[in-house]
């Protein structure tokens, strides 16, 4: 194995790691929505969700039809399925359904 990747995999897992046990260390009992950390946190979700998707999204960004219509529609069918039923995991189930379908018949 590279050792390079293994020290880089070890980081990415601190990192994971520390994102997930210090909220929960420093913040028993504060409650407080305004704190730094607080702030910091319930913005890390929707950055890191947008970083993902865009990074999955970029390489079938193509001007043929066929190959970007399963990733319109299936996006399409999460934002709706969201905005109908504010449910993640039954939009992120729909879109890929939509896309899987799509993909199929293109």
């Amino acid at each position: 194995m590279n050792t390079e990747f293994l020290i880089v995999t070890l980081l990415v897992g601190l990192g994971t790691w520390m994102l997930r046990f210090l909220p929960t260390r420093f913040m028993r009992g504060t409650g407080n929505p305004e704190a730094p950390l607080s702030r910091f946190l319930s913005a890390t979700g929707p950055a890191a969700i947008a970083a993902l998707y865009v990074g999955a999204i970029l390489p079938m960004v193509s001007p043929e039809l066929h190959a970007i219509a399963p990733l319109v529609l299936g996006s399409g069918a999460v934002i709706a399925i969201y905005y109908w039923r504010r449910d993640v995991s039954l939009a992120t189930l729909g879109g890929a359904v939509v896309y899987g379908l799509v993909f199929a018949i293109v």
